[in-house]
């Protein structure tokens, strides 16, 4: 009979060694990679973590800003940094959802080539229309919009967009035809928007909400389950008649696939008391945001759950990237 202690310190020099590692890291700053411009929404949730992760972990979180793309030009030089723990990356329904589901060739895949540490936060959308519509619910929009097959112009911030989906679900639940008209960013969409070149959008709540306290946007309801904060008297499109209706944007923390389990604990532990500070969850909430901090596990199963949730809805609507 071969003894046992050799395999037992083999396990516990293990356990050593990782419980040194986790001691040790981090050593330097860390890059935190954020695949869109300065001063969006993206950029100020990244900022907001990195300003509480910086004195946890006494060590400098550096934001890295490299849009384009949707999210994929940030996305593949994340996936192709060391698994070392000093890059992180800023995951979002672009990068990993509906790029993936639009681009039979990507650079990277969202589910290998990263390692989830946590779901940081999610954020609703917001059917708005120009006050030219005759309709002030859901109810009556679906109406009118079956009875004008082909008349109405929906706006979005490009061909692929989670706007685009919003509103392809909705065509699709809702049993109505119309036409998107896709922009090379949301200014110029709500500008359209305003002047009525084009009828409605599904849009961010932050954006959007100035315009309809103006009253010179109607918001007819918001995209998640739940009623957003920021427009507390606007209901869900599941509570105006599509119970099955679910969509928005949510942000994720991912580090490059094989990057040590220790390293992905300290970090999920470090972001999720970030995340219970009073000032980061009102600089969510300010982006119309609600804090979440999942498990790393919980984190991959919604992404598994979100990437097919999406592919379903590109083949009903036959999007292509044009």
């Amino acid at each position: 009979m071969r003894p046992i202690w050799p395999a037992a310190a083999l396990v516990g020099s293990l356990l050593v060694g990782a419980a040194a590692l986790a001691q040790e890291y981090p050593a330097k700053p860390l890059r935190f990679i954020v695949p869109f411009p300065p001063g969006g929404g993206n950029d100020t949730v990244a900022r907001a973590i990195a300003q509480q992760m910086a004195p946890a972990l006494g060590q400098p979180v550096v934001i890295d800003n490299r849009p384009g793309a949707g999210g994929s030009i940030g996305a593949d030089l994340a996936a192709k940094a060391p698994a070392d723990g000093y890059t992180l990356f800023l995951a979002g329904v672009g990068s990993h959802v509906v790029n993936p589901n639009l681009h039979a060739k990507l650079p990277y895949d969202p589910v290998r080539d990263f390692a989830p540490i946590t779901l940081v936060a999610s954020a609703p959308s917001v059917l708005v229309v120009n006050p030219g519509v005759p309709a002030r619910t859901i109810a009556e929009f679906t109406a009118y919009a079956r009875a004008h097959p082909g008349k109405l112009n929906y706006a979005s911030n490009g061909n692929g967009s989670a706007a685009q989906l919003a509103a392809a679900m909705y065509e699709s639940m809702a049993g109505v035809r119309m036409v998107h008209v896709p922009y090379k960013g949301i200014a110029p969409a709500l500008t359209d928007l305003l002047s009525g070149e084009v009828q409605l959008m599904f849009g961010t709540v932050v954006a959007l909400v100035p315009h309809v306290q103006a009253g010179k946007l109607r918001a007819l309801a918001v995209t998640t389950l739940k009623r957003s904060a920021l427009l507390p008297d606007v209901p869900t499109l599941a509570e105006s008649g599509l119970p099955e209706y679910q969509a928005g944007s949510w942000y994720g923390v991912m580090a490059p696939a094989g990057t040590p389990r220790p390293i992905i604990e300290r970090l999920h532990a470090t972001i999720a008391r970030a995340l219970r500070q009073p000032d980061v969850v009102q600089r969510l909430a300010a982006e119309g945001a609600e804090a979440i901090g999942s498990t790393p596990e919980e984190f991959a199963a919604h992404l598994k759950t979100e990437l097919a949730r999406v592919a379903a809805v590109v083949r009903a609507a036959g999007i292509r990237i044009e």
